[in-house]
């Protein structure tokens, strides 16, 4: 009979949640455990970082460290979003926003900036148990109880005074708790891979920036391509399974991923020309049903951060920023906990993350049902909304100030009417 280990706070999961909130409780001295079900470094989508990340980062102590592997990783330097319609081409500077703070930031792939974190938060004392899996969860005693299996398959306890669900799509405690709510997005499906892209002498192709295009055909569905330093990219396609079916994708585990990928590009003669060169040498893969949402993202002894709580869509990469704030928002009330404290998890967290997860989503919404498409490739916009709209872009969806953060989905619809009749600016520019 095993002996039951103890720690001071578990964190399910490794990824850049995982690995902040754990650097953030090392700087308040506590021990911390980590149950990590994979090994690391492992491929993850979500390369795009948002310039509000940053922030995050510097706050949890992982800024350097990522700063210092730039070269080595070949991390891309990002200063905004460049968005592709058949003929029309738009662009977002976001060193030219609204909200202060940082304006640029990295495109990286995620297996190497995910282990820096991971490592980083290793050496500032944080116990990562790399191969172990969570397959109990026990929140009913006053402090939480995990059974977890081992990578010689031995099973044992190990009790936490808060437990923290930092395992991304994996959604341990929402899985184990019956925590899952539906999410109201449609089902959608992402087929993706890294690329030699071949982009060399291209003069409308910025790689400081994510280029975003819009099918020629659908306008719900649209591709990103994510540069990185070496001439290689993250391309992907996002649509509903009705767009794959014309492509005679049923979903089925057999299928040639990468012809339909190539017959996809093919349609869009413009993305086409900028990818002209482009060699597919990495297995395309797909993900499909990734929106989803929960009960609620905390209680006496338990917080879901990042994509364990809620995940939007990757149209706006805002996968990694989301999970940043939540392990900034956590960890002071964590403490706070811990410190005896009362914590009112609902006022104090969930409320104030999801604020910013709300407009987000505003901008998800927009963006599929056709209005953003026409804010961002509108000729109309003053410069005054323009700096708004890249803020929100870069991430800074917690910045209440912005007047086009409250009613974020009722101020994008007059937006998208001000780009079709600028008499209205002046009711958008003053917050109205």
């Amino acid at each position: 009979m095993s002996t039951m280990q103890h720690t001071d706070v578990l964190i399910i999961g490794a990824g850049p949640s995982g690995s902040s909130a754990a650097a953030l409780l090392r700087q308040k001295g506590y021990q911390v455990t980590i149950i990590e079900k994979q090994y690391f470094p492992r491929f993850s989508i979500g390369e795009s970082l948002l310039p509000q990340s940053m922030v995050f980062l510097e706050e949890a102590g992982l800024l350097d460290t990522v700063r210092e592997h730039v070269g080595e990783f070949a991390f891309q330097f990002k200063n905004g979003a460049a968005f592709l319609r058949g003929k029309q081409r738009s662009f977002y500077d976001f060193t030219q926003k609204f909200s202060e703070g940082p304006g640029t930031t990295w495109q990286v792939r995620r297996a190497n900036f995910d282990h820096l974190l991971a490592q980083q938060a290793e050496k500032q004392g944080a116990e990562i148990r790399f191969g172990h899996e969570v397959i109990d969860v026990d929140v009913t005693p006053e402090h939480p109880v995990l059974s977890v299996k081992d990578e010689q398959q031995n099973v044992y306890q190990i009790q936490a005074k808060f437990l923290l669900d930092a395992s991304g799509f994996g959604r341990i405690l929402p899985k184990f708790l019956d925590l899952e709510s539906p999410s109201n997005f449609p089902v959608r499906r992402a087929v993706f891979s890294h690329i030699e892209d071949g982009i060399l002498d291209d003069p409308n192709f910025d790689r400081e920036k994510v280029l975003i295009t819009v099918h020629a055909k659908d306008h719900r569905a649209w591709y990103w391509v994510i540069p990185f330093a070496d001439g290689r990219s993250s391309f992907g396609v996002v649509a509903e399974q009705d767009f794959f079916a014309q492509y005679g994708f049923d979903g089925s585990a057999d299928h040639d991923l990468e012809a339909l990928f190539k017959r996809i590009l093919a349609d869009d003669e413009s993305l086409s020309q900028v990818l002209r060169n482009a060699k597919f040498d990495t297995p395309v893969r797909t993900l499909v049903g990734y929106s989803a949402n929960v009960k609620h993202l905390a209680d006496r002894n338990y917080a879901l951060l990042g994509n364990a709580g809620e995940f939007l869509d990757p149209v706006f990469s805002s996968g990694v920023t989301i999970a940043l704030k939540s392990s900034s928002l956590a960890i002071p009330l964590v403490d706070q906990v811990l410190q005896g404290q009362t914590v009112n998890w609902m006022e104090q967290y969930e409320k104030p993350l999801r604020a910013g997860i709300q407009v987000f989503r505003a901008y998800v919404e927009s963006w599929y049902d056709g209005e953003f498409q026409d804010v961002v490739f509108s000729k109309n916009q003053d410069e005054k909304i323009r700096r708004m709209v890249s803020s929100l872009l870069a991430g800074y969806a917690w910045d209440t100030t912005n007047p086009i953060h409250k009613n974020a989905k009722k101020r994008l619809s007059t937006l998208a009417e001000y780009c079709r009749d600028p008499q209205q600016t002046e009711t958008l520019s003053n917050g109205g």
